[in-house]
């Protein structure tokens, strides 16, 4: 009897506990909403897809043999990122020919008034590239090999690391220096790569392939949305992995897939053999392709190479113009110094 009442007690005791501790909370606070704040709305709906599905759209656009048509380019240059600073060229014009394997032709020209600015091309095995702007110094004809790895190039000829404490007129003329830099280094067989995606195939020995979902919070793309206002869009990652050993792989590429509304290749991201980022592609805005416009693809491409310190990003002026998988004589390019401009040749450099 005695237990039984001390029993008593103690259930008594503890709710009297618990009552006061949920009017302490109901004063404090707690679990009543003291105001809204707004959060990034997620976009829907999402679609679900496999593995063979991904691989049906990357070789969907890695069917494409080329593209021919005019562009508007945008060029980066982050030279001097370690200095908080980046220079982002004016947009030009250009025409863009891209064809299977490695090949591509590009002109930059001054809009309206048509000013050459440069041109680059590869036949896949070798590139050009020739500035035509800046001092006289400054304008070159670079060649090299595909292949080959190559320290950028300042305005002289050789590597250099950005001064952060230059003004006034030296500044400039070093940032001039810093834009023939990074002309001579952009590579024309890296738009290749980024412009006609290369195909992908369950028979491939060498590989292996890893599916994951993820969301990324995104600057709100849809018609009428506030200023800053942010989403949360939702992606497949379909990690490339290399076997180099047992029970060892590396990662070579990553694909991105939009899944809002439809599966979409969105991203493209190359790694080297330390895991560094090599290359990162994004593509946007898909549109129809061609006279018939029976090709969906996307009509910007921006394309970063972060260990070479620049971007471009490419835009193409009007997609249904753009001759699509036309047959193209490999001689266009190769490209000629007929400017007669100082002759760089990369491969007979010193080390």
């Amino acid at each position: 009897m005695h237990r039984l009442k001390n029993l008593g007690c103690v259930r008594a005791a503890a709710a009297v506990a618990l009552l006061a501790a949920a009017v302490l909370l109901s004063g404090c606070g707690l679990f009543r909403a003291s105001k809204r704040i707004s959060v990034p709305q997620p976009l829907t709906p999402l679609v679900e897809a496999d593995m063979a599905q991904m691989f049906e759209e990357i070789n969907r656009l890695g069917a494409v043999k080329s593209l021919n048509g005019r562009v508007d380019i945008q060029f980066l240059d982050t030279s001097y990122a370690p200095c908080g600073l980046a220079e982002k060229y004016r947009t030009a014009d250009g025409r863009l020919v891209v064809q299977r394997p490695g090949q591509v032709y590009l002109t930059v020209q001054v809009p309206v008034i048509g000013t050459k600015v440069a041109e680059m091309s590869s036949t896949g095995e070798r590139f050009w590239a020739a500035v035509y702007q800046g001092s006289e110094r400054y304008r070159r004809f670079v060649t090299g090999s595909n292949a080959a790895q190559y320290e950028k190039l300042n305005g002289d000829g050789a590597n250099q690391s950005p001064d952060c404490n230059l003004s006034g007129k030296r500044r400039e003329e070093e940032m001039q220096r810093a834009t023939v830099s990074a002309l001579s280094s952009l590579r024309p067989q890296h738009l290749t790569d980024a412009v006609l995606v290369p195909p992908v195939s369950f028979e491939d020995t060498k590989h292996v392939y890893a599916q994951a979902e993820t969301y990324e919070e995104e600057p709100d793309p849809r018609p009428g949305a506030k200023k800053d206002a942010r989403v949360v869009r939702g992606y497949y990652v379909l990690s490339e992995m290399e076997l180099v050993s047992q029970n060892r792989a590396r990662v070579t590429r990553r694909f991105w897939f939009d899944r809002v509304g439809t599966l979409r290749l969105a991203r493209v991201q190359i790694y080297g053999e330390r895991g560094q980022l090599i290359t990162d592609v994004v593509y946007s805005n898909p549109q129809p392709f061609g006279e018939e416009g029976r090709l969906r693809l996307p009509a910007q491409v921006e394309l970063t190479r972060p260990q070479d310190h620049y971007s471009i990003r490419i835009a193409f002026q009007d997609p249904g113009a753009v001759k699509v998988d036309q047959p193209y004589d490999p001689e266009i390019f190769v490209l000629k110094n007929g400017s007669n401009l100082q002759e760089v040749d990369l491969d007979k450099k010193k080390p």
